[in-house]
């Protein structure tokens, strides 16, 4: 399974971006998929899930309202869009893939991680 991340870059405050998670070799028929950020010195938090079999999605109450996770056509890229932003937001943004299709977001559950792709909100 490999899963690359892209998207990331320098943003205003109050600006967007769209952060997309390519996954390629994953052969289970149902699995969510989920992004992460993380600042340094703290823990990977989870911040939006999405499962293969219905498209239903979570949200951390962090980000409901700003930010939206969804499949494209293919189901083989995952993206974020990201509303609003903050200078609190300005992070690493990592996405992952869990075979349980359980729309989980505690990084714990998660064994396989991209690079990540920097998001950061400045003036």
């Amino acid at each position: 399974v490999q899963l690359v991340e892209s998207g990331g870059g320098l943003v205003q405050p109050g600006g967007s971006l769209r952060l997309s998670c390519d996954v390629s070799g994953f052969s289970f028929d149902d699995y969510a998929i989920a992004w992460f950020r993380q600042v340094p010195e703290k823990e990977r938090e989870g911040i939006a899930v999405i499962s293969s079999s219905d498209s239903t999605t979570e949200y951390a109450d962090s980000v409901k309202g700003r930010f939206t996770i969804s499949f494209d056509d293919t189901k083989t890229t995952v993206y974020l869009q990201l509303n609003s932003l903050k200078p609190e937001y300005t992070a690493v943004y990592y996405c992952s893939a869990d075979s349980a299709d359980l729309l989980r977001l505690d990084p714990t559950d998660y064994g396989l991680w991209g690079q990540g792709t920097q998001v950061t909100v400045s003036p």
